[in-house]
């Protein structure tokens, strides 16, 4: 769990551009954010388990 002010303050527009947060928008996790998902691993692995991210399928080899 993450903590609701950090969150807020993350979705504010940072006085300089570098100082951005990435954080998972379900979940609210700060580290392993995927940018091309906007998700973090634990987010995207339990809805890419599910079959809820178009494109993504789980490998077999």
């Amino acid at each position: 769990m993450s903590r609701t002010a950090l969150e807020v303050k993350a979705k504010r527009e940072p006085k300089f551009k570098v100082r951005k947060v990435n954080r998972c928008p379900l979940c609210g996790r700060v580290h392993s954010v995927l940018r091309k998902f906007n998700m973090c691993r634990c987010c995207f692995r339990k809805l890419a388990r599910e079959g809820k991210i178009p494109g993504v399928v789980k490998s077999s080899w």
